[in-house]
């Protein structure tokens, strides 16, 4: 069995932080690779080494397949891993990864291929006899999809065939406005994946989105881990997750993780995945919506009530050890907040900035998982994803309950994020009584929250007291230290930016 020395991580931000973190567990030493935003960035930081890829742009840095091949041989890095995003479903980067005779840490090209492509995972998925959505996936012209858009009937929905993430989808009601949907589709699926192929599926309003984790080993031993909701979403994107899932019952759970396990053997699966569906709360039928052939941004919630660390056993699965058949229980229930830079109040547009303050929960039952700290920039480059908030319990209103204080907890000045919004969330009756739909943030109404001055002024209050805390420190007189009443004595002779302590 292989025994990994050093793993490159091909990725950003919090999932960079998350994976180097279990490698440490692992004494596995860490590579991070970085773009010239990133040249700060935590990731960097927490790292063993770091190995400059490039620009900004994502095509010139965290999607050069070649580049980061190249670092990984230059580090002597044993193994890839890819994170989520980015190149994380790229089977050619997968085969590029074996090729270089570098272990990747996730499925083969050929699942790859078989289920994160969208467009193939729908074709065998059909031939397999597993419900999916109707849709469109034989040709990519601009002619025939609008010819099947036609005869699916509208609303449809456009989806980039080699991402996710809620990345490069257009729900589009009317004939009119095809051609602009697509075409703006494309553009961003060929930004954040490098292929501007897309699909069409029929949109299903109303509908519960629903996934359950996969692992499987080398060995032919495929088990499910259970599932996680995921409707509560803002332009196809996930805001917050939880599992278990209050709608699911044990006989639909039974089913639904019968299918998923199904769907990933077909293809000889291997290592952790996801299957997902999204149900007809009324009638309870199901259909099949994508595979994601990487881990998942919400994974920390199946690792809460599993006990399972997900990153870890990726890493043991690729080193060729045997998962086996042992038996899983779920205990208790977990939900997980994403943190973003946007501003709710402005139609959720990205924000950018100096991080002037990041303070973060400390309480039982509750995990953080950040890409930044304090000083660190929210880059207009990326994915404006910056911390993930989990919180744990033994019943879903207690998980909740615990999640609004962690929120009110969380600190971060500088930069607008989603935090309030997330409260009016988890606040709302309909989530309280797990009734939310994928469109229920759209039903709502309006959501706009007076946060904004607010905080600027607080960020702006901040930057003045950083800085004459600063100014106050360099005033005091060099002979101070030597006094031995001095609080600079004290303190390690602590200086702004410097000194023995690490800061007040």
């Amino acid at each position: 069995m292989t025994r990994f020395k050093k793993i490159l991580v091909a990725n950003r931000g919090e999932i960079a932080v998350r994976i180097m973190r279990a490698c440490r567990e692992m004494n596995i030493q860490t590579v991070a690779v970085y773009s010239d935003a990133d040249r700060a960035a935590l990731h960097t930081r927490v790292a063993d080494e770091a190995v400059h890829i490039g620009a900004s742009p994502p095509r010139e840095s965290y999607l050069n397949i070649e580049k980061i091949i190249d670092a990984a041989k230059k580090t002597n890095a044993d193994a890839i891993h890819p994170g989520y995003g980015f190149l994380a479903e790229n089977a050619d980067f997968a085969q590029a990864v074996d090729d270089a005779g570098i272990v990747f840490i996730g499925p083969s090209p050929f699942s790859i291929r078989a289920r994160g492509d969208k467009a193939q995972a729908r074709a065998r998925m059909m031939k397999s006899g597993v419900p999916v959505v109707p849709g469109f996936q034989d040709a990519d012209d601009e002619e025939s999809l609008a010819r099947a858009a036609d005869e699916i009937g509208y609303p449809i929905l456009i989806k980039a065939a080699a991402g996710g993430g809620g990345k490069a989808m257009r729900v589009v009601g009317t004939a009119s406005d095809f051609t602009e949907a697509l075409a703006a589709a494309r553009r961003e699926a060929l930004h954040a994946f490098g292929d501007a192929r897309v699909i069409l599926e029929k949109y299903v309003a109303n509908a519960r989105h629903i996934e359950f984790q996969i692992l499987a080993d080398k060995f032919g031993n495929t088990v499910h881990l259970f599932e996680r909701e995921c409707s509560i979403q803002r332009r196809h994107q996930k805001i917050i997750e939880e599992t278990p899932s209050p709608l699911l019952d044990n006989d639909l759970r039974e089913r639904m993780g019968s299918a998923a396990v199904a769907a990933a053997r077909a293809v000889n699966y291997e290592n952790a995945g996801t299957i997902e569906f999204i149900v007809n709360p009324d009638t309870r039928d199901f259909y099949f919506l994508e595979m994601n052939t990487r881990l998942q941004v919400e994974h920390p919630i199946t690792e809460l009530t599993t006990g399972l660390d997900l990153v870890q056993w990726q890493l043991r699965i690729a080193q060729g050890e045997r998962y086996g058949e042992r038996s899983v229980q779920q205990r208790g229930h977990a939900i997980e907040c994403r943190i973003y830079a946007e501003d709710p109040s402005n139609n959720f547009l990205p924000s950018t900035g100096r991080v002037l303050d990041l303070e973060l929960p400390q309480m039982p039952g509750v995990r953080a998982d950040s890409g930044i700290e304090t000083d660190d920039e929210a880059s207009a480059f990326y994915d404006p994803l910056l911390v993930k908030l989990i919180a744990y319990a033994e019943t879903r209103d207690a998980a909740i309950a615990k999640m609004q204080n962690a929120l009110r907890e969380f600190v971060l000045l500088g930069v607008t994020t989603n935090v309030e919004f997330l409260q009016a969330v988890l606040e709302h009756e309909t989530f309280r009584e797990g009734k939310a739909t994928t469109r229920f943030l759209e039903e709502i109404g309006d959501w706009r929250l007076e946060t904004g001055d607010w905080r600027l002024e607080t960020a702006l209050i901040a930057a003045a007291v950083v800085e004459l805390l600063e100014k106050k420190v360099s005033d005091v007189p060099v002979s101070s230290a030597n006094d031995p009443y001095s609080p600079w004595r004290a303190n390690g002779a602590f200086r702004a930016g410097g000194g023995a302590a690490s800061g007040f």
